[in-house]
Order: C-alpha cells, then sequence, then structure tokens
C-alpha cells in the first residue's frame, strides 16, 4: 500500500505558462509571453533530450521563409483567373515573422540572424507551353503589388541558363519551353537555429525546459490543468499545475487535446505524411546554384509535394535539396510509434476518415506510387530539374514527418483534407494547440499572436502598446500601406542582414 502511495503522480510545481513541445512555435509564443508578462512563470516539456529535433529540425523541413514569392500552390487558378488571395496573406504573414524577428533582435532575444536566416533567391519554375502561360499570368498578378518588389520574368533561354546554370546543363530548350518568374528578397530559414536562440533566451529568463518529459495527459483541475508527464529515461510520472497550456506537440498535438477533453476537436483526424529529399554531395554543384526553385505539383499530388531544387545554408555551411518526394508511414512523427495512426481512430473521426478515403483517392494513389520509387526512379523526377543529374552526386535524406488535418464537414463529404496550419483552442481559451504543416514555422508569429487574440482578448487591449512594439504593423494590411511597408521591410532587411 505505501509503495502505492510512493509511486502515485504527485503536483511537484505549479506554473502560470505550460508549453507542450520544443519546437519553433512554442519558442515562439513563449518569447512573445515573456514580452506581455513578464511575470507569468513558464515550462516546457519535450519528449526528446533536446530542443527543435521534429518539425522544426532544418533537415526535417524545406527551410523556406514561406512568404508565396515563387509557392505555385498559394496562387491557384479558379475559372481562368489567377488567385493571388492566398500569397498576399501568407506575405502579409510573413511581414510579421520579420517584423517580430527584428525586435527580438533589437532587445537582446535573439542573437546573430546570420545562423539562422540568410537571402536566397525564390524562383518558381515552368516547362512546357501550359505551365509557361500560368506562369506568366500569376507573374502579371503579382508584379505590381508592393509586397513582391523586384519579380523578374525570364523565358529567353540564354538568360535562363545564365542565372540557372545547374538547371540549363544538357537542358534541350528546343524540346520544351522553360520559363522562371521570381525576386532576389527570398530567404532561407533555419528553424531549428532560431528555436535554440529563443530557448536560450528562455532559460535564461528563469523558463524552465524538461527535455526527456513526455506529456502523457491533460485534464481539467478547476480553473487550472493537471498535467500528467513521464520522465522517459526513469520512467517516474509527475504532475504539473498550469493556469494555460499550448500544446505544439506536432503530430502528437490532436490526440493531446482529445485527452484534455477539448470539444472543439471532435470529428477531427490526421493523415501522416512523411517525406525524402535528395542531397547534392558534389560541392562543384551546390556551389553554382543560388536559389530556392519552385514547380507545380504533378496532377494528383498533393500541394505539400511541390517540387523544388533549394539552396540551403544549416550551420554556415550551403547545401543543396531537391524534393520532397512523398512518403506514408502510420507514425504521427519522425520518432513517433508506427501504432499512432490505428490509435488516433475515435468513432467520432471515423466518418471523417471515411470520407477523405473516398475524396481524395488521387492522393492514395500518389503516395502508392511515391513509395514504391527507388533511388533510380528519384532521379528521373530530379532530371526534370537538373538534366544532367549522376547518381554518384546525390543521396537520400529522410525529411520530416507531417500531419495533414483532416477536418469535419456535412454529408456528404464529412471529411475535408487541409493543406494549411490550424489553430485551435477551448471555448474559455486556456488551452490551444496548433495542427497542420506548411507555412507552418514561416508564420509562426502570426499564428501565436492569432492565438493570444483567441484565448487572451480582454487582455488584448492591455496589451496593445507592447504588440506594436513587438509588430509595427499589427492591426494593418502592409498591402494597402506603401509608406509603412517601404519602412519596415528597410527596418527588417537591416536588423535580420539581409542586405547583399
Amino acid at each position: 500500500m505505501s509503495n502505492e502511495n510512493n509511486n502515485a503522480p504527485k503536483v511537484t510545481d505549479e506554473v502560470d505558462v505550460a508549453l507542450v513541445g520544443a519546437g519553433v512555435m512554442s519558442a515562439t509564443l513563449g518569447a512573445m509571453i515573456r514580452e506581455l508578462e513578464p511575470s507569468w512563470s513558464q515550462m516546457i516539456f519535450e519528449r526528446l533530450d533536446g530542443p527543435a529535433q521534429e518539425s522544426s529540425s532544418p533537415w526535417n523541413n524545406a527551410g523556406t521563409g514561406h512568404s508565396a514569392l515563387c509557392e505555385l500552390n498559394y496562387t491557384p487558378e479558379v475559372k481562368g483567373r489567377i488567385d493571388v488571395s492566398k500569397a498576399i496573406g501568407i506575405n502579409e504573414k510573413f511581414q510579421v515573422s520579420r517584423q517580430f524577428w527584428s525586435h527580438q533582435i533589437d532587445h537582446g532575444v535573439l542573437a546573430d540572424p546570420k545562423e539562422w536566416i540568410n537571402p536566397v533567391a525564390h524562383l518558381a519554375f515552368a516547362q512546357g507551353d501550359d505551365q509557361v502561360d500560368y506562369l506568366k499570368r500569376r507573374h502579371e498578378a503579382l508584379k505590381d503589388n508592393i509586397l513582391f518588389p523586384g519579380m523578374e520574368w525570364v523565358e529567353d533561354d540564354a538568360k535562363f541558363a545564365e542565372r540557372l546554370p545547374v538547371m540549363s546543363k544538357d537542358r534541350d530548350f528546343a524540346a520544351e519551353k522553360v520559363a522562371y518568374s521570381g525576386t532576389d528578397i527570398g530567404t532561407d530559414v533555419n528553424f531549428g537555429a532560431l528555436t535554440k536562440q529563443f530557448l536560450t533566451a528562455a532559460e535564461a529568463s528563469g523558463t524552465e525546459i524538461r527535455y526527456g518529459h513526455e506529456v502523457k495527459n491533460i485534464k481539467k483541475d478547476g480553473a487550472k490543468w493537471k498535467i500528467t508527464v513521464k520522465n522517459v529515461h526513469t520512467g517516474d510520472t509527475s504532475v504539473v499545475k498550469a493556469k494555460f497550456v499550448f500544446v505544439g506537440a506536432g503530430g502528437y498535438a490532436l490526440d493531446l487535446l482529445r485527452k484534455a477533453g477539448v470539444p472543439e476537436v471532435n470529428g477531427y483526424a490526421g493523415f501522416p505524411v512523411s517525406g525524402l529529399w535528395l542531397r547534392c554531395t558534389n560541392e562543384e554543384l551546390i556551389n553554382q546554384h543560388d536559389a530556392k526553385v519552385y514547380g507545380k505539383a504533378k496532377v494528383g499530388a498533393p500541394p505539400m509535394s511541390v517540387p523544388h531544387l533549394d539552396t540551403r545554408v544549416i550551420d554556415g555551411k550551403k547545401g543543396l535539396l531537391f524534393g520532397p518526394y512523398g512518403g506514408w508511414t502510420p507514425k504521427f512523427l519522425k520518432e513517433g510509434s508506427y501504432l499512432d495512426l490505428f490509435k488516433s481512430i475515435r468513432p467520432d473521426n471515423i466518418p471523417s476518415y471515411l470520407g477523405v478515403a473516398v475524396q481524395e483517392f488521387a492522393l492514395t494513389k500518389y503516395l502508392v506510387s511515391e513509395v514504391a520509387k527507388d533511388f533510380e526512379k528519384r532521379l528521373v523526377d530530379l532530371r526534370d530539374y537538373v538534366p544532367s543529374a549522376r547518381a554518384e552526386d546525390w543521396e537520400t535524406v529522410v525529411a520530416g514527418q507531417r500531419v495533414q488535418v483532416i477536418k469535419p464537414t456535412a454529408a456528404p463529404r464529412f471529411g475535408s483534407l487541409e493543406f494549411g496550419t490550424t489553430l485551435i483552442n477551448s471555448l474559455d481559451g486556456s488551452i490551444a494547440g496548433l495542427l497542420g504543416a506548411s507555412p507552418g514555422a514561416s508564420i509562426a508569429p502570426a499564428a501565436m499572436l492569432e492565438l493570444l487574440e483567441r484565448c487572451f482578448g480582454e487582455r488584448m487591449i492591455d496589451w496593445g502598446p507592447k504588440l506594436y512594439e513587438m509588430i509595427p504593423s499589427y492591426g494593418t494590411k502592409l498591402a494597402d500601406d506603401k509608406k509603412m511597408f517601404d519602412e519596415l521591410w528597410e527596418y527588417t532587411q537591416k536588423t535580420l542582414q539581409l542586405e547583399k
């Protein structure tokens, strides 16, 4: 009996804010709350033994500062017209990121920006008459928008070859028309390094980070939340009480929000998607290419499968990646369990799963074909971008694991597969979580700002002056205010050291 009592989880700590997951989302929210309410205590739980080891790790994502400069899935063609509304929305959100990061540098929270953000051209690539026609119309729809300065259109073969020598070598320009649209103002972001800088500052400010601690359960206890946490190394279990909980646990967020009894996630389901990259090992090729080049997804392929040839800057070293190639495992995290998907099935989300299974047959077919690809078949895809690609210059690396959100909808669809970033919160605002994928990390400050509005609405007026200090454009659409955009662009370019 006494042994049982000794092993019973005890409330060991009480905090104002508990953050689940030591990725870029928790790091960003924690930094914001420290600015707004420096007296609030914070604690972070992370099941792995270090920060940013899942989706935020630089090798587990594309490292693109998503601002819709070159990503074609943000500018769909609708009834013969290019719809740029999503592109403008994402660009606006990335401007929020630039402002918040700049403010954090100015105030000594973030250190050397070169460790995590670098200027890289963002180019959209088209091949074949249909794609070139689409890209030209997209270019025309964006080039005069103030959020997209310096957009360039190139369909001249000689200019194309001069700008993109790796993509031009051995290309038969006579056989197929090619073009690109883009700008030099894009960025490559190492979200892992960014997260580490945030969390170093958090610890210095008194935030306790418990690595190797997995959150097993979250239960309401009066006005607070009881968080049951297991030490993955010792097996010891403890309980921490918190007034507010943010679940930034990647693919595990949905399950934890369910356990917390958040009714807003009823009917939600998750569809795991993994990915592979081809990484260049030839330094000469790496140094010849200097851009993130995005193309169009193949027919039937999901938006997150858009192929791109990416210059990366990781730990000060330039690299070159091509992908992603879709893959599938039932895991919800890269370091997750093969039982994750099966354990996530509940009576309330079965209709959502079945509805998507019927609607997204093309996606299923695509993933099956991707999983079946061997290295040689991946090289075939690569040669659409790098015609001269040789097997000996490339190696396969495993990317991160994503869980695409399946949102419940009315009959006859029952479920809708979402390809963005979804924020969920309880009605009383005491718990919230983030689901989904791209543009994810790129718009973390804007997403966390929305979370603060939803969960702490009554405090927003008091926080107003501080919010405007952190994000000067807060409440303003920069697309409608050229003077403010120009001023903030100049400020963030300088602070983030992005001027070439």
